[in-house]
């Protein structure tokens, strides 16, 4: 299967009064057609910053992006590097081949416009084409599940629920027809039910039109029931890859079988649940080695000489199985 894009060794600095602190470091991944990607980690692992560079979008300063490329495969076939883009065609990137749904659409709707004129703008900036604005504006609206569109795409987004706003959030992104969708934790401001219908609507779209998604999150739950494949993320550098399925039944790196084994399970015991004690290191206290280490469970049943092995040594990508890839030093170190 073909990628749409391929991020080869992205690293985002910020600058502070200690310098400039690596967020992310040296992360690669492939998305392929129609796939949906999963980016799994903690909060503070460097997965929005991430998603929000595929196009550019961090403010320089202070964020500034020492190395890497992206490298995406537009609609017409043609392969380029966003990071090489000069700034009107990066333009026609955001938005037009890669859109985004953010976590708090009522902080990422225009308080003062219509919902229609949002989506309206969309389609004028990205379809010129569209002969007839407002009755594709309509249709956009209907595609997402929100009835009555003609009404409801002349009220302000303060007039509708968390879930109708996070609808229009996304007939906004579908208005300029992306090749790429980024969930940024999409459903994160919504109760459980509202949850469900919005996954159901992003499965469903991506089968009716053919798009890549990357999916942002921290619920594995969601995870297992929506990924192809799954690229888990700690402290600003992935950690370990593979199909949906082959994580969760063979999580390799200890952080990935923490985060699992923390899930809660429908009759389970009663008892606590598990935990990772601890926290995601700032930027500035990043080992030199494995970032992992001081949390890792693994790494506390070593020989003191190993331990200290794991707080120097970078650990490298191995491939454990077809497609399953994980940075841990002692897994897969005879592979």
């Amino acid at each position: 299967m073909e990628n749409v894009l391929e991020v080869n060794n992205l690293t985002i600095e910020f600058k502070s009064d200690r310098g400039w602190l690596p967020a992310v470091t040296d992360v690669s991944f492939q998305l392929r057609k129609g796939e949906i990607l999963a980016l799994v980690g903690e909060s503070g692992c460097g997965k929005s910053i991430s998603c929000m560079s595929l196009a550019r979008l961090l403010p320089s300063p202070p964020a500034r992006i020492p190395r890497g490329e992206v490298l995406l495969t537009r609609r017409d076939g043609v392969t380029e590097d966003v990071m090489k883009l000069p700034p009107r065609q990066l333009r026609r990137i955001r938005g037009g081949e890669i859109a985004y749904i953010f976590q708090e659409p009522s902080v990422s709707l225009n308080p003062v416009f219509r919902v229609g004129a949002q989506i309206a703008e969309a389609i004028e900036l990205h379809r010129p084409e569209v002969e007839n604005v407002e009755e594709e504006v309509a249709e956009l609206l209907r595609k997402v599940g929100i009835p009555s569109p003609e009404e409801r795409m002349r009220l302000y987004p303060h007039e509708l629920s968390g879930g109708m706003q996070q609808r229009v959030m996304i007939a906004m992104a579908l208005a300029s027809r992306p090749s790429i969708l980024v969930a940024d934790e999409p459903t994160t401001a919504l109760d459980v039910t509202i949850q469900a219908q919005i996954l159901d609507l992003l499965a469903e779209l991506r089968k009716k039109f053919g798009m890549s998604i990357i999916l942002v999150t921290h619920n594995l739950g969601i995870v297992s029931e929506m990924a192809d494949r799954v690229c888990v993320m700690y402290a600003g550098r992935i950690v370990e890859t593979a199909p949906v399925r082959e994580l969760i039944d063979h999580p390799r790196h200890p952080y990935t079988a923490a985060l699992l084994s923390a899930v809660p399970k429908l009759g389970g015991s009663h008892g606590k649940l598990s935990t990772i004690p601890g926290s995601v290191p700032p930027p500035a206290r990043f080992p030199a080695g494995c970032r992992f280490c001081d949390r890792c469970a693994l790494r506390r049943t070593l020989p003191e000489a190993e331990q200290r092995l794991c707080e120097t040594e970078l650990p490298e990508m191995r491939e454990l199985a077809p497609g399953h890839f994980c940075a841990c030093r002692r897994i897969g170190a005879d592979a």
